[in-house]
């Protein structure tokens, strides 16, 4: 089983290099972000790993779903080798899910794998998609049709780069702790019911139980073999349908997770035990963090 940090608390982004020295004693790295997020990031992120005497090479590539491609990997990887980077260099990941994925999916493939460090800056990465190691790029027949595992050596959340996200972009990062809480953890179920406003603290526990939650069934199917691991998929299938139907520009994923999850709670109510108070419970929760639960008409 692999095995490998997450930290979770307040102004880690200027301790990056530091953190980062811990664990990878290498000289050389790509940082790879996007349009949204490198300029607010990656000078603080260069800088901290600089006076660790790293010596990064920043890649931009356009933020949203779209980038998220086999040509765009290539590039990247073309990016690397023009900048003189080996098989002892390092990629980190700075930005959301998208960039975790494609980032991922680079340290996997350049010179057959090097290490990976994931410095997530959405909700919804830091609790969901930077732990477990799966890592791809979206084709015209799906989204992660194309992919590997490749841990990361590290995760990076800091909190304080939440402050950042639109109300949307943060909102739709409960959906995925919704899911965790549903699957696993009915205790974290009540305490979203109460939830009021993300203080720093209830946030940072948060954040740290979903990575227990989501580790925990990694560690049990770690390359998704035995169906443990599918419990992470609850109201994907729908989900990504919808994303795509969407054209990966009318939903954000946790918005389309919402609605997977609302169908699929639809569908057990219909054909298994599940109660129509259970799944009222489940759709109000959604409806408290401003997530859809019904598609638009059209």
């Amino acid at each position: 089983m692999y095995r490998y940090s997450a930290v979770v608390g307040s102004g880690l982004i200027e301790q990056s290099g530091k953190r980062v020295r811990q664990f990878l004693p290498r000289k050389t790295c790509a940082i790879i972000s996007d349009t949204n997020v490198a300029p607010l990031f990656a000078d603080q992120i260069k800088e901290s790993l600089a006076s660790a005497c790293f010596e990064p090479t920043l890649i931009t590539i356009p933020a949203g779903e779209k980038s998220k491609t086999l040509e765009q990997a290539g590039a990247i990887c073309d990016h690397m080798i023009a900048a003189g980077l080996d098989r002892q260099s390092f990629v980190i990941g700075l930005g959301g899910g998208l960039i975790g994925d494609i980032s991922g999916f680079v340290a996997a493939i350049y010179h057959r794998g090097i290490p990976h460090v994931q410095i997530p800056t959405t909700l919804l990465a830091m609790v969901d998609s930077s732990i477990g190691g799966k890592t791809g790029v979206d084709t015209a027949h799906g989204k992660n049709l194309i992919g590997a595992f490749h841990h990361p050596s590290l995760v990076i959340d800091d909190i304080d780069v939440l402050k950042t996200l639109p109300r949307r972009e943060f909102n739709q990062g409960f959906a995925e702790i919704i899911k965790h809480a549903i699957i696993a953890d009915a205790k974290m179920f009540g305490t979203l019911q109460r939830w009021e406003a993300a203080d720093a603290a209830a946030l940072q526990r948060l954040i740290r139980r979903n990575i227990e939650i989501k580790a925990k069934i990694v560690a049990r199917d770690e390359r998704d073999q035995t169906g443990e691991r599918a419990l992470l998929n609850f109201g994907h299938t729908v989900g990504h349908g919808i994303e795509r139907a969407g054209d990966f520009k009318q939903f954000l994923h946790g918005e389309a997770l919402s609605l997977g999850i609302v169908a699929a709670c639809a569908i057990s109510t219909n054909k298994t035990a599940l109660s129509a108070d259970q799944r009222d419970a489940i759709v109000d929760l959604f409806e408290k963090f401003e997530l859809p639960i019904n598609l638009p008409k059209n």
